[in-house]
């Protein structure tokens, strides 16, 4: 597990390498190597997990470098296979295939990967080419800044990373702020920033100086098969657990403490029970918050623990601190993400580093892949028609149409129109009239969108933030297209969700566990942004009249009606929405300094 950055078609100095290098040595401080030419470069961060004493990176193959940045579970099968071809594999690091591996097949040298990576080739045979590329489920994201008028690209790991470059100014996307609103985070390839994209998944990127940029993708597990009508839930639930048996097995491996996340709850109690079961002294770890809060979780996961004979660790975090660790989790995050979780994952992974441990396994992306979330129950049970499609979206807003409409002033709300739609083209498409019944359209666009952009990266970001490698058993490849032989059936009906990954785990997770109402691992917003409670000032100073006038997109009158409804009577709409305002105007403070005035660049949008 590494950061990587790099350069092509742009002279770079040593001292910007040192800068962009600095800027990611959190997520890889056990080696800073950086190699490169007067117009192109390679760097990258070591955290190292496999073999310690090898896997020294850039690697090196005659006029091919590589910089890697994952894990890959397959690389000794890729080994065997390439030294069989005649290639000498210099030690047993799992990125130390990449060289031999490139020059067997080329552009398309990611389709023998097995793991979660992103991948930098610096091509120097014939015209050089710089070709990148990331995993399926878009575990290990990658960031560029694409200049398509003189052809410079730059990329990094991590967005203050990139913007590390002399030349890659932050520079934010009025539009960015609605994209956030109705998703939570800007979804695809977009972000908060002008200028500068993520990669999706499965993709294949390639930068020459005569072709320019051309991103191409792999097929999405999501789409590799259709359901297996004939097999009962049982045996569906049998087959499940076996196959996650050998991904946890295979995720284990590594020359570095390995513990796991137990949150409390089915994803990833199933997850620590089948990594007990294959591994001597497992260490689990669980987070609280200090004092009495809706729902706790230790109590399951220390039933979680116990059942399964872990060493298990409780943290507790104290929410007075949390005005503290915000400025740290916006820092990482890059661009904002409005779910409260940040807090607790930043503070969870730093107390896994403090203990001793590099990896963590967790239960993260079972919920899209086998259908967990309320949304997906009620738009199942929705009538016939179209109208489901609306509230299924409001459900993966931060704050729904209705107040968005409120919230935004008029030259805002007129921009805004005039822009075109925040989510991507075809999402709604495929929500609306796209191949397959409703359940597979909406875990389509939950794998596709959703989870890459307002999930993976938060739980890479974070982990990495305290050089914590964080292994996702669900995200691997085979989980996921398994999940999509289900029937619908067979995730959700009238009697409950995940229903295939319920059978899978009776009788190696606790009754308690298996029958609890569905919780979302997440913090008690609600409760914890109040009048009295740590965040509460913090909300009210970031949302200042003030503030909200100087920037003109949002009506400060609507936001202080926000803050009077919670403090008063207080719901999940309500702080989630000042919960997701604050954290963009805590983001635009550290990235652009004070907020200045909007109201001429929106007059000129129009």
């Amino acid at each position: 597990m590494c950061r990587i950055y790099g350069s092509f078609n742009a002279g770079t100095s040593d001292q910007e390498l040192r800068t962009v290098a600095a800027l990611l040595r959190h997520g890889g401080p056990d080696a800073q190597t950086f190699t490169g030419k007067d117009d192109w470069a390679l760097g990258n961060n070591r955290l190292s997990i496999m073999d310690p004493e090898g896997g020294e990176q850039p690697y090196r193959l005659g006029a091919v470098t590589v910089v890697f940045n994952g894990e890959l579970y397959n690389h000794r099968e890729l080994a065997a296979r390439l030294e069989a071809r005649g290639h000498r594999i210099p030690d047993n690091c799992d990125g130390s295939v990449l060289p031999a591996l490139y020059l067997e097949y080329g552009e398309r040298f990611a389709e023998q990967l097995d793991g979660m990576y992103s991948v930098a080739v610096m091509d120097l045979r014939e015209e050089p080419k710089l070709v990148i590329a990331t995993d399926e489920s878009g575990m290990k994201p990658l960031y560029y800044a694409w200049d398509e008028a003189d052809g410079r690209f730059r990329f990094a790991s991590e967005i203050p990373a990139l913007l590390g470059f002399a030349d890659v100014t932050a520079e934010e996307d009025e539009y960015g702020l609605d994209a956030y609103l109705v998703s939570k985070t800007p979804f695809g390839d977009r972000t908060m920033f002008r200028g500068i994209q993520v990669l999706p998944p499965a993709a294949t990127a390639v930068v020459g100086r005569r072709g320019g940029l051309r991103i191409t993708t792999r097929p999405l597990g999501h789409t590799a098969a259709g359901p297996d009508t004939a097999r009962s839930l049982a045996q569906a639930g049998e087959e499940l657990r076996e196959l996650l048996a050998k991904e946890v097995s295979r995720l284990l491996i590594a020359d570095a403490p390995v513990a796991a996340i137990t949150s409390g709850g089915l994803d990833s109690s199933l997850v620590t029970a089948l990594a007990a079961r294959a591994t001597d002294r497992l260490h689990t770890f669980n987070i609280a918050y200090t004092g009495n809060w809706p729902s706790d979780e230790r109590a399951f996961a220390a039933e979680v623990a116990g059942r399964a004979g872990t060493v298990h660790h409780q943290v507790e975090v104290d929410p007075a601190t949390f005005p503290d660790l915000l400025a740290d989790v916006v820092w990482h995050l890059g661009q904002p993400n409005a779910d409260p979780i940040t807090l607790s994952t930043f503070s969870l992974f730093r107390a896994v580093r403090d203990a001793g441990f590099k990896v963590a396994l967790t239960g993260d992306a079972a919920d899209e892949l086998f259908g967990g979330y309320a949304r997906m129950t009620h738009a199942m049970a929705a009538p016939g028609g179209l109208g489901w499609v609306q509230e299924y979206l409001d459900h993966l807003s931060a704050v729904p149409r209705a107040l968005r409409e409120r919230l935004y002033t008029d030259e805002y709300a007129g921009a805004v129109r005039a822009h075109g739609p925040a989510l991507p083209a075809g999402l709604t498409e495929t929500l609306e009239g796209g191949q397959g019944s409703r359940m597979r359209r909406i875990c389509a666009i939950e794998q596709q969108y959703r989870l890459p952009s307002y999930h993976l990266r938060r739980v890479d970001h974070l982990s990495m933030a305290s050089s914590v490698e964080a292994r996702l058993p669900f995200c691997q490849p085979e989980v996921v297209r398994f999940a999509t032989t289900l029937t619908d059936e067979q995730k959700i009906n009238s009697t409950g969700v995940k229903r295939a990954l319920y059978a899978a785990a009776g009788g190696l997770v606790p009754d308690s566990v298996l029958n609890r109402p569905k919780q979302p691992f997440t913090l008690p917003i609600t409760a914890m942004l109040t009048p009295g409670q740590a965040l509460w000032d913090v909300a009210r100073d970031a949302l200042s009249e003030g503030a909200l006038r100087a920037d003109g997109r949002i009506r400060p009158e609507v936001v202080t009606g926000l803050f009077e409804e919670q403090a008063t009577r207080p719901s999940d709409g309500a702080s989630l929405a000042i919960w997701a305002l604050m954290s963009h105007q805590m983001w635009r403070t550290q990235f652009f300094g004070a907020a200045a005035s909007r109201a001429d660049s929106l007059q000129g949008a129009r």
